[in-house]
């Protein structure tokens, strides 16, 4: 089910998504704002593995014996 989401752009913004669609880039404006969430979300994860990571070599880390221990 898709949910409907409106906001306010200055109109630099939406020239600009515009201007991307009809260069074929993308198939709509919906599309182009999908692409930023997916980039934003790809991001995020990024951050949070860098951190994980970070976590592990300082050995801040548990050492798992079976996927029980997962929980």
């Amino acid at each position: 089910m898709r949910n409907i989401v409106n906001i306010s752009l200055p109109k630099e913004m939406v020239a600009d998504i515009k201007r991307e669609v009809k260069a074929g880039k993308f198939a709509s404006t919906s599309e182009f704002m999908r692409y930023l969430i997916r980039v934003w979300n790809t991001k995020k994860l990024a951050e949070e593995l860098k951190k994980e990571r970070e976590q592990f070599r300082k050995g801040n880390y548990k050492v798992l014996r079976s996927f029980k221990n997962l929980r």
